[in-house]
Protein backbone atom coordinates (compact mmCIF):
# COMPACT_ATOMS: atom_id res chain seq x y z
CA UNK A 1 0.00 0.00 0.00
CA UNK A 2 1.02 3.27 -1.23
CA UNK A 3 2.83 5.54 2.30
CA UNK A 4 3.45 8.60 3.33
CA UNK A 5 7.36 9.82 4.92
CA UNK A 6 5.28 10.67 7.64
CA UNK A 7 3.43 7.40 8.42
CA UNK A 8 7.06 5.77 8.19
CA UNK A 9 8.74 7.77 10.39
CA UNK A 10 5.43 7.42 12.76
CA UNK A 11 5.91 3.76 13.06
CA UNK A 12 9.88 3.97 13.29
CA UNK A 13 9.36 6.11 16.51
CA UNK A 14 6.38 4.51 18.11
CA UNK A 15 9.13 1.46 18.19
CA UNK A 16 12.34 3.11 19.01
CA UNK A 17 13.39 1.88 15.77
CA UNK A 18 14.68 2.50 12.16
CA UNK A 19 12.71 2.55 8.85
CA UNK A 20 14.97 1.14 5.89
CA UNK A 21 15.12 3.10 2.73
CA UNK A 22 16.76 1.33 0.06
CA UNK A 23 17.88 2.72 -3.30
CA UNK A 24 16.26 0.80 -6.27
CA UNK A 25 17.06 2.13 -9.50
CA UNK A 26 16.28 -1.20 -11.49
CA UNK A 27 13.38 -3.98 -11.46
CA UNK A 28 15.71 -6.51 -9.41
CA UNK A 29 16.56 -3.93 -6.33
CA UNK A 30 13.15 -3.24 -6.30
CA UNK A 31 11.61 -6.73 -6.34
CA UNK A 32 13.83 -7.53 -4.07
CA UNK A 33 13.43 -4.81 -1.21
CA UNK A 34 9.34 -5.39 -1.24
CA UNK A 35 9.86 -9.05 -0.75
CA UNK A 36 11.67 -8.60 2.26
CA UNK A 37 9.59 -6.10 3.34
CA UNK A 38 6.51 -8.14 2.76
CA UNK A 39 8.21 -11.28 4.88
CA UNK A 40 8.87 -9.18 7.71
CA UNK A 41 5.58 -7.19 7.59
CA UNK A 42 7.40 -4.06 7.87
CA UNK A 43 6.78 -0.78 6.04
CA UNK A 44 9.41 0.39 3.89
CA UNK A 45 10.81 2.92 2.21
CA UNK A 46 12.18 2.61 -1.89
CA UNK A 47 14.11 5.30 -3.60
CA UNK A 48 15.55 7.13 -6.98
CA UNK A 49 18.66 8.69 -6.19
CA UNK A 50 19.17 11.60 -9.14
CA UNK A 51 22.83 10.32 -9.67
CA UNK A 52 21.31 6.91 -10.62
CA UNK A 53 19.50 8.86 -13.98
CA UNK A 54 21.95 7.41 -16.19
CA UNK A 55 21.71 3.82 -14.83
CA UNK A 56 17.61 4.10 -14.92
CA UNK A 57 15.90 7.33 -16.07
CA UNK A 58 13.02 8.28 -13.39
CA UNK A 59 10.50 8.29 -16.29
CA UNK A 60 10.69 4.46 -17.00
CA UNK A 61 11.63 3.07 -13.02
CA UNK A 62 9.44 5.76 -11.36
CA UNK A 63 5.79 5.05 -12.42
CA UNK A 64 6.99 1.02 -11.80
CA UNK A 65 7.82 2.19 -8.30
CA UNK A 66 4.70 4.04 -7.38
CA UNK A 67 2.69 0.84 -8.82
CA UNK A 68 4.52 -1.73 -6.77
CA UNK A 69 3.90 0.16 -3.68
CA UNK A 70 0.68 0.91 -4.14
CA UNK A 71 -0.19 -2.97 -4.89
CA UNK A 72 2.63 -4.34 -1.81
CA UNK A 73 1.06 -6.06 1.23
CA UNK A 74 2.94 -3.41 3.61
CA UNK A 75 3.16 0.15 3.57
CA UNK A 76 5.72 1.12 1.11
CA UNK A 77 6.69 5.14 0.21
CA UNK A 78 7.89 5.84 -2.70
CA UNK A 79 10.91 8.42 -2.59
CA UNK A 80 13.35 10.89 -4.71
CA UNK A 81 16.81 10.54 -2.57
CA UNK A 82 19.58 13.57 -2.95
CA UNK A 83 17.47 15.89 -5.60
CA UNK A 84 19.68 18.72 -7.02
CA UNK A 85 17.82 20.78 -9.00
CA UNK A 86 13.79 22.31 -8.66
CA UNK A 87 13.41 20.36 -12.10
CA UNK A 88 13.53 17.08 -11.12
CA UNK A 89 11.35 17.60 -8.29
CA UNK A 90 8.63 18.76 -10.37
CA UNK A 91 9.16 15.68 -12.60
CA UNK A 92 8.95 13.29 -9.38
CA UNK A 93 5.56 14.78 -8.00
CA UNK A 94 3.85 14.56 -11.36
CA UNK A 95 4.75 10.90 -11.42
CA UNK A 96 2.75 10.35 -7.95
CA UNK A 97 5.76 10.61 -5.62
CA UNK A 98 4.83 11.47 -2.39
CA UNK A 99 8.20 12.08 -0.52
CA UNK A 100 11.36 14.12 -1.74
CA UNK A 101 15.09 14.31 -0.42
CA UNK A 102 16.12 17.32 -1.51
CA UNK A 103 19.87 18.02 -1.21
CA UNK A 104 21.87 21.26 -1.30
CA UNK A 105 23.93 20.09 1.79
CA UNK A 106 27.18 21.41 -0.57
CA UNK A 107 26.15 25.03 -0.95
CA UNK A 108 26.97 27.87 1.97
CA UNK A 109 23.91 27.50 4.73
CA UNK A 110 21.67 30.76 3.30
CA UNK A 111 21.75 29.53 0.03
CA UNK A 112 20.75 25.55 1.24
CA UNK A 113 17.71 27.22 3.53
CA UNK A 114 16.54 29.21 0.05
CA UNK A 115 16.79 26.41 -1.59
CA UNK A 116 15.32 23.94 0.39
CA UNK A 117 12.71 26.30 1.80
CA UNK A 118 11.87 26.65 -2.35
CA UNK A 119 11.32 22.91 -2.70
CA UNK A 120 9.36 22.55 0.40
CA UNK A 121 6.94 25.09 -0.77
CA UNK A 122 6.55 23.49 -4.09
CA UNK A 123 6.19 19.91 -2.24
CA UNK A 124 3.49 21.16 0.21
CA UNK A 125 1.55 22.40 -2.92
CA UNK A 126 1.59 18.68 -3.94
CA UNK A 127 0.45 17.23 -0.52
CA UNK A 128 3.94 15.50 -0.63
CA UNK A 129 6.73 15.41 2.30
CA UNK A 130 10.82 16.47 2.33
CA UNK A 131 13.75 15.52 3.76
CA UNK A 132 17.34 17.78 3.53
CA UNK A 133 20.77 17.63 4.55
CA UNK A 134 23.17 19.74 6.59
CA UNK A 135 26.40 18.79 6.82
CA UNK A 136 27.97 16.75 4.04
CA UNK A 137 27.62 13.09 4.28
CA UNK A 138 30.89 12.09 1.51
CA UNK A 139 31.16 9.76 -1.08
CA UNK A 140 28.96 10.21 -4.41
CA UNK A 141 31.60 9.96 -6.42
CA UNK A 142 32.50 6.51 -4.76
CA UNK A 143 29.06 5.25 -5.50
CA UNK A 144 29.60 6.58 -8.64
CA UNK A 145 32.26 4.55 -9.31
CA UNK A 146 32.51 1.34 -6.99
CA UNK A 147 35.38 3.10 -5.09
CA UNK A 148 35.32 3.64 -1.17
CA UNK A 149 34.94 6.70 0.77
CA UNK A 150 35.46 8.62 3.73
CA UNK A 151 34.28 11.40 6.25
CA UNK A 152 35.67 14.62 7.54
CA UNK A 153 34.72 15.75 10.89
CA UNK A 154 34.15 19.32 9.28
CA UNK A 155 31.83 18.50 7.17
CA UNK A 156 29.84 17.26 9.94
CA UNK A 157 26.56 18.52 10.89
CA UNK A 158 26.44 21.16 13.85
CA UNK A 159 23.49 20.50 15.89
CA UNK A 160 22.99 24.15 16.75
CA UNK A 161 22.64 25.65 13.37
CA UNK A 162 20.55 22.19 12.64
CA UNK A 163 17.91 24.11 14.61
CA UNK A 164 18.03 27.67 12.62
CA UNK A 165 17.76 25.09 9.45
CA UNK A 166 14.74 22.86 10.45
CA UNK A 167 12.75 26.29 11.57
CA UNK A 168 13.48 28.05 8.52
CA UNK A 169 13.04 25.32 6.01
CA UNK A 170 10.30 23.27 7.60
CA UNK A 171 11.43 20.04 6.55
CA UNK A 172 9.87 16.91 7.73
CA UNK A 173 13.12 15.38 8.29
CA UNK A 174 16.65 16.19 8.78
CA UNK A 175 19.41 13.85 7.46
CA UNK A 176 22.35 14.39 9.66
CA UNK A 177 26.09 13.96 9.03
CA UNK A 178 28.37 12.54 11.57
CA UNK A 179 30.88 10.10 10.39
CA UNK A 180 28.96 7.67 7.67
CA UNK A 181 29.72 7.78 4.03
CA UNK A 182 28.33 6.68 1.10
CA UNK A 183 29.60 3.70 -0.70
CA UNK A 184 31.99 1.52 0.77
CA UNK A 185 34.61 2.29 3.90
CA UNK A 186 38.45 2.63 2.85
CA UNK A 187 38.93 2.56 6.94
CA UNK A 188 35.69 1.98 10.18
CA UNK A 189 33.64 5.23 10.15
CA UNK A 190 34.34 7.48 13.51
CA UNK A 191 30.86 7.90 14.78
CA UNK A 192 29.93 10.87 16.50
CA UNK A 193 27.03 9.36 18.41
CA UNK A 194 26.88 12.30 20.46
CA UNK A 195 26.24 14.75 17.95
CA UNK A 196 23.23 12.70 16.67
CA UNK A 197 21.85 12.77 20.50
CA UNK A 198 21.95 16.34 20.34
CA UNK A 199 20.89 17.42 17.22
CA UNK A 200 17.67 14.86 17.55
CA UNK A 201 16.91 16.73 21.16
CA UNK A 202 17.29 20.38 19.62
CA UNK A 203 15.50 19.90 16.01
CA UNK A 204 12.98 17.39 17.52
CA UNK A 205 12.61 16.06 14.05
CA UNK A 206 13.48 12.38 12.87
CA UNK A 207 16.63 12.15 11.78
CA UNK A 208 18.19 10.50 8.52
CA UNK A 209 21.48 8.47 8.51
CA UNK A 210 23.17 8.33 5.06
CA UNK A 211 25.65 5.84 4.25
CA UNK A 212 23.70 2.91 6.37
CA UNK A 213 25.70 0.23 4.43
CA UNK A 214 28.82 -1.63 5.64
CA UNK A 215 28.53 -0.43 9.21
CA UNK A 216 28.64 -2.86 12.66
CA UNK A 217 25.38 -4.20 13.67
CA UNK A 218 26.19 -2.62 17.04
CA UNK A 219 27.21 1.14 15.84
CA UNK A 220 24.01 1.18 13.48
CA UNK A 221 21.95 0.10 16.96
CA UNK A 222 23.50 2.69 18.61
CA UNK A 223 22.87 5.39 15.73
CA UNK A 224 18.68 4.21 16.14
CA UNK A 225 19.01 4.81 20.15
CA UNK A 226 20.22 8.29 19.87
CA UNK A 227 17.54 9.13 17.19
CA UNK A 228 18.34 7.70 13.73
CA UNK A 229 14.76 6.60 12.47
CA UNK A 230 15.14 6.51 9.11
CA UNK A 231 18.54 4.69 7.50
CA UNK A 232 19.41 4.96 3.57
CA UNK A 233 21.14 1.43 2.18
CA UNK A 234 22.28 0.71 -1.10
CA UNK A 235 26.06 -0.02 -1.92
CA UNK A 236 26.39 -3.70 -0.03
CA UNK A 237 22.88 -4.63 -1.14
CA UNK A 238 23.49 -3.86 -4.23
CA UNK A 239 27.57 -5.94 -4.23
CA UNK A 240 25.27 -8.72 -2.71
CA UNK A 241 23.46 -9.44 -6.29
CA UNK A 242 27.46 -9.85 -7.76
CA UNK A 243 28.41 -11.83 -4.85
CA UNK A 244 24.62 -14.06 -5.74
CA UNK A 245 25.71 -13.91 -9.58
CA UNK A 246 28.97 -14.91 -9.40
CA UNK A 247 28.11 -17.78 -6.72
CA UNK A 248 24.99 -19.05 -9.41
CA UNK A 249 27.84 -18.91 -12.30
CA UNK A 250 30.26 -21.01 -10.77
CA UNK A 251 28.14 -23.74 -9.71
CA UNK A 252 26.29 -24.40 -12.85
CA UNK A 253 25.92 -23.37 -16.58
CA UNK A 254 23.96 -20.66 -17.26
CA UNK A 255 21.44 -20.23 -20.22
CA UNK A 256 18.97 -17.53 -19.56
CA UNK A 257 19.03 -14.38 -18.14
CA UNK A 258 16.49 -14.44 -15.99
CA UNK A 259 18.37 -17.41 -14.16
CA UNK A 260 21.11 -14.74 -13.40
CA UNK A 261 18.29 -11.76 -12.53
CA UNK A 262 16.37 -14.09 -10.05
CA UNK A 263 19.93 -15.17 -8.29
CA UNK A 264 20.26 -11.52 -8.09
CA UNK A 265 17.47 -10.66 -6.66
CA UNK A 266 17.66 -13.60 -4.35
CA UNK A 267 20.92 -12.10 -2.60
CA UNK A 268 19.83 -8.87 -2.63
CA UNK A 269 16.28 -9.96 -0.67
CA UNK A 270 18.46 -11.78 1.88
CA UNK A 271 20.86 -9.14 2.04
CA UNK A 272 17.66 -6.50 2.87
CA UNK A 273 16.35 -8.86 5.46
CA UNK A 274 19.03 -9.11 7.17
CA UNK A 275 19.69 -5.21 7.19
CA UNK A 276 15.71 -4.55 7.70
CA UNK A 277 16.31 -6.83 11.00
CA UNK A 278 19.04 -4.73 12.01
CA UNK A 279 17.54 -1.35 11.70
CA UNK A 280 14.27 -3.35 14.01
CA UNK A 281 15.59 -3.64 17.45
CA UNK A 282 14.55 -6.68 17.38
Amino acid sequence: MLASLGETLAYAEKRNCAVGAFDTPNLELLVATIRAAEKRDEPVIIQHAQLHEDVMPLAIIGPTMVRCAADAKVPVCPMIDHATDEAYVHTALALGFPAIMFDASGRPFDENVAATKTVVDICRAAGAQVEAELGVTEGHAEMETGGEGTAHENLYTDPEQAVAFVQATGIDALAASFGTVHGFYRVAPKLDFDRIERTRALTGVPLVMHGGSGLSREATRRAIQCGIRKINYFSYMSHACVVGVQKLLAEKEVRFFHEIAEAATAAMEEDCLSAMETFSMQ
